[in-house]
């Protein structure tokens, strides 16, 4: 147990050791590689062979997701039919710790004949891979973290630490918000919260709890059990509202003594707290914290009832 602790403790404390020169590295070669993504037209094609390639997916997953559209194109791919996929509008990353993958040799003069700048994440800065390179991004070190010094181990730590520098620094010039993020993860928690609108996720047709201005309690109570909202909108015959009347307002009442017989425009809340359909769901949350609520209609521009919402529709949208 205890040899096992202290391998782990050693591999970590060489791979920070590794990772802790890398700041001192940057300088105009990588100002140079960000101009180069912030500048292109086309679109930054990330190759990288072995343990490279595997980091590269991911960097390329970085800048696609954070504003820079990117793909990963394998090295062997690439040389059967893949170089088909590169324009003169794009550039290259290319991920290799000695610069000398041989899948290399045979893509750069290629690159090179169509004009494509090449950014090299490289150990190797004699390679002709470096060499070829119109921004070289140092990911040297002195010693790997396996103790046979084989694995790939500080080395692909630094290319993922030097990767997502690259991807964050241009993310943040290129004024990337989270709003872009979330477009690009819709399907996430933060896409949820950003990019649905209450129209997106309020109950609407016959799920809308409504009921005219002649209507009793008894009415109001039995729409309540209907759609189970937590609310009734009483409507104008224009289907504008005129006040609220929820399931906190119906036990108030019988507790007074009121009857089901009693005319709702008696017993309502008026005007009622109402969401606009245009507000962003997250929005409608913090409205509802505020108010301290967890149901409310929803109205059009001209204040006409449209939909319901209520606290458990935003959860269940993933907005909480």
């Amino acid at each position: 147990m205890d040899k096992l602790l202290q391998y782990g403790r050693e591999l970590l404390e060489l791979e920070i050791h590794e990772a802790q020169k890398l700041p001192d590295r940057l300088g105009n070669d990588f100002v140079n590689a960000c101009q180069l993504i912030l500048s292109t037209k086309g679109k930054i094609v990330v190759s990288g062979i072995g343990k490279s390639g595997h980091i590269g997916k991911k960097i390329a997953a970085s800048l696609a997701s954070t504003g820079s559209p990117a793909f990963f194109m394998h090295p062997s791919e690439a040389l059967h039919g893949d170089l088909g996929m590169v324009t003169q509008n794009d550039i290259a990353v290319l991920i290799s710790y000695s610069g000398r993958a041989k899948e290399f040799n045979l893509i750069l003069p290629i690159l090179a004949e169509m004009k494509v700048p090449v950014i090299a994440i490289t150990g190797g800065l004699d390679s002709p891979l470096a060499k070829s390179a119109q921004a070289i991004l140092d990911i040297s070190i002195e010693k790997e973290a396996c103790p046979m010094g084989l694995a790939p181990t500080s080395s692909s730590t630094n290319t993922l630490l030097m990767g997502d520098a690259l991807a964050v620094a241009v993310m943040r010039a290129r004024g990337f918000k989270e709003e872009d993020f979330a477009r690009s993860h819709p399907a996430g928690s933060l896409g949820a919260k950003l990019l649905n609108h209450v129209s997106d996720v309020m109950r609407t047709g016959e799920r809308i709890p409504k009921v005219s201005q002649t209507a009793t309690v008894l009415d109001a109570m039995l729409e309540l059990s209907r759609t189970g909202v937590g609310l009734v909108a009483i409507c104008q015959d224009n289907n504008k509202i005129t006040g609220v009347f929820t399931d906190g307002d119906l036990r108030r009442l019988l507790l007074k003594n009121g009857t089901l017989q009693d005319s709702i425009m008696d017993v309502m809340t008026s005007p009622g707290h109402c969401i606009p359909e245009k507000w962003k769901a997250v929005e409608a949350l913090k409205s509802f914290n505020d108010h301290n609520i967890t149901a409310a209609p929803v109205v059009n521009n001209e204040g006409e009832l449209v939909g319901a919402l209520n606290i458990h529709d935003l959860h269940q949208a993933g907005i909480s």
